[in-house]
């Protein structure tokens, strides 16, 4: 078996390294990135997007046009945190990234709006902590979840857990196929 990895994740949003944070708020630059990658590999190629963005569709699409696989929302959001007894922020870097069960609302709405607009599978990311979190994020649209902060909250059961209570939920509601779900939530109008 050979090295390497089976796809790459871009991450063109990144709120602690502020010039990584600014190229994912521009679809040329973006556009430019995806299609640089993708020409110097083989393997798919994800692009993570940012969620500090007024329209994070118009993103999705310049992803989109630029060949990315898939796209991944969302990346952390922009927040910050102040120690009341130093009367300083908590990060050197002044604000950073928000994330976990706190983002899921934002992260679910971002699925839905990029769903809709691109024909590239979405993989939603944002606060997943059971199976019902990837329920969610499933019937808004999302092809595939990512988990972060569930395994640091739970360790990796989570993942067992997480596709048990998705086959009891397909069997509860007769599904025969994940794709049952997929998007479910998100009727085109």
């Amino acid at each position: 078996m050979g090295a390497g990895a089976d796809a790459i994740e871009v991450n063109c949003s990144c709120p602690h390294v502020k010039e990584v944070g600014l190229v994912g708020q521009n679809p040329k630059l973006v556009m430019r990135i995806t299609k640089a990658i993708k020409n110097a590999v083989d393997i798919p190629v994800f692009v993570k997007l940012t969620p500090n963005v007024t329209d994070i569709t118009l993103i999705a699409k310049a992803v989109e046009e630029a060949g990315a696989d898939a796209v991944t929302a969302i990346n952390t959001v922009s927040g910050m945190a102040v120690n009341i007894e130093t009367e300083k922020p908590i990060l050197a870097a002044i604000h950073g990234g928000l994330s976990g069960p706190a983002i899921k609302p934002i992260a679910l709405k971002a699925v839905y709006q990029i769903y809709r607009t691109v024909k590239i599978p979405v993989i939603g990311c944002g606060g997943v902590t059971n199976w019902r979190d990837a329920v969610e994020f499933m019937l808004v649209g999302a092809k595939a979840v990512q988990i972060g902060t569930g395994i640091y909250l739970k360790g990796l059961k989570i993942f067992r857990d997480i596709v048990k209570g998705i086959w009891r939920y397909m069997k509860n509601k007769g599904y025969e196929s994940i794709e049952d779900i997929i998007g479910k939530a998100n009727l085109k109008t």
